[in-house]
């Protein structure tokens, strides 16, 4: 069902069918992120982004949206660290307007000034929204303090003063510094045929020509710390990590094995611990932030300000538990089903499955099957588990950030001795 081609000017156009739907969603995928903006003008990419759906030489702002609000399709985007990503879905019978209205898009957008004006405002309110909302802006901050000094560590959507600061030529200048065939990866999944798709993508791309330097991924250094942000809010946001696993660190099974058992679920060792036995959160979960070549791993929980010692006292005391202890037979054979019943679950939709390819192709330069990921579940080990919490929860390797009305001098946070 996967297939992949290049087309003659470099573009790689990568499918997969499934032909038991009626949808079909399409990407076309850019090897640029904020992780590769100069401080000056960190939220350019998310800004290219929004202008993309600004009008081309074919169509205004309004005809892009009404061709597709027209046939009942869903046309979007997403800027994050290492890529961008432009992409629609619609029923199968309209994967032709569909690709002519991404390819119009991407290759001839006007960036009319007056436009760019606009959308600068647009993105100025989104900034402010990410701030009214703690629980998005306890992530930015972790990460900020985790990898401070790296541009993996700045928020994609940037900055207010730099993102006013920004020119139509500044735009121009990205595009043709980071757009070109060689870094764009075209993902469609769903009731499509591969070669029509790359016949219509051939045609959408004809005369797109040139070559730019992929980005070099980034491998910023650890800067654990603890970190108060006093906000005015009914809860303290809290999240408590270290260093993760990169996404192409063999390794990263056994952290999802670790990720599932600490705080996957309702039967994690997490939710039981602090929800239901103290019932200190309504939520508490582990994550993984991962890249090309470095990851965060952590532990995200919402309490009263009251609370926020014992919260971060059980937390710890389930990392160290982990780090001494390990997991168990029955808690590893109950995780790998539950990442693998998730992974098929989302391979239902058209949408996964696409973006499952753009950023395979970008990582690793192939797609691994559904067969091969769960293979890599089925053979990890107690001990790979064990061995990977050794190497990644010991306390000082953590870092701790609250939010919200809740004074540093208020928690007793002790860290050990750092593990290599």
């Amino acid at each position: 069902m996967y297939r992949k081609s290049t087309l003659p000017n470099g573009v790689r156009v990568i499918t997969e069918s499934m032909p038991a739907v009626r949808s079909a969603t399409l990407g076309i995928w850019a090897d640029v992120g904020s992780a590769s903006e100069r401080p000056a003008k960190r939220g350019i990419s998310h800004l290219i982004e929004h202008m993309l759906f600004k009008g081309t030489e074919r169509r205004s702002a309004r005809e892009i949206a009404e061709s597709m609000d027209g046939v009942g399709a869903n046309l979007n985007a997403f800027t994050d660290k290492e890529t961008t990503c432009y992409y629609a879905k619609v029923i199968d019978r309209h994967v032709p307007l569909a690709i002519d209205v991404l390819g119009d898009m991407f290759l001839h957008s006007t960036f009319d000034p007056a436009e760019i004006a606009k959308e600068q405002k647009v993105v100025l309110e989104e900034i402010k929204m990410y701030d009214d909302s703690p629980d998005e802006l306890i992530h930015d901050l972790f990460i900020r303090t985790m990898w401070s000094g790296s541009d993996l560590g700045e928020p994609t959507i940037g900055y207010a003063e730099t993102v006013s600061s920004l020119t139509r030529d500044d735009l121009r200048e990205h595009i043709r510094a980071r757009y070109a065939p060689n870094t764009v990866v075209v993902a469609a999944a769903g009731n499509i045929v591969h070669e029509r798709v790359v016949e219509l993508f051939a045609e959408a791309f004809e005369g797109y020509a040139g070559k730019c330097d992929p980005p070099v991924p980034e491998h910023p250094r650890l800067t654990s710390s603890t970190v108060f942000k006093h906000k005015d809010t009914e809860q303290a946001y809290v999240v408590l990590g270290t260093r993760g696993l990169s996404l192409r660190d063999e390794r990263r099974y056994a952290l999802s094995v670790l990720d599932t058992i600490l705080g996957g679920g309702m039967s994690s060792r997490l939710f039981q611990e602090v929800r239901e036995k103290r019932g200190l959160v309504y939520s508490v979960y582990s994550f993984q932030q991962s890249y090309r070549e470095a990851g965060l791993f952590a532990v995200s929980a919402g309490t009263s300000p009251k609370n926020v010692q014992e919260c971060v006292d059980v937390v710890s005391e389930e990392l160290r538990k982990a780090v001494d202890h390990g997991v168990s037979d029955a808690e590893l054979s109950l995780a790998k089903e539950h990442i693998k019943g998730s992974l098929t679950l989302s391979l239902e939709s058209t949408s996964s499955r696409m973006i499952r390819l753009g950023r395979g192709e970008f990582t690793h330069g192939y797609h691994l099957t559904t067969e091969e990921i769960e293979s890599k579940v089925d053979a990890v080990t107690c001990e790979q588990v064990l061995s990977l919490a050794h190497e990644l929860l010991a306390p000082a390797n953590l870092g701790l950030c609250v939010l919200g009305p809740v004074d540093e001098g208020a928690i007793d946070w002790q860290r050990g001795e750092a593990v290599a």
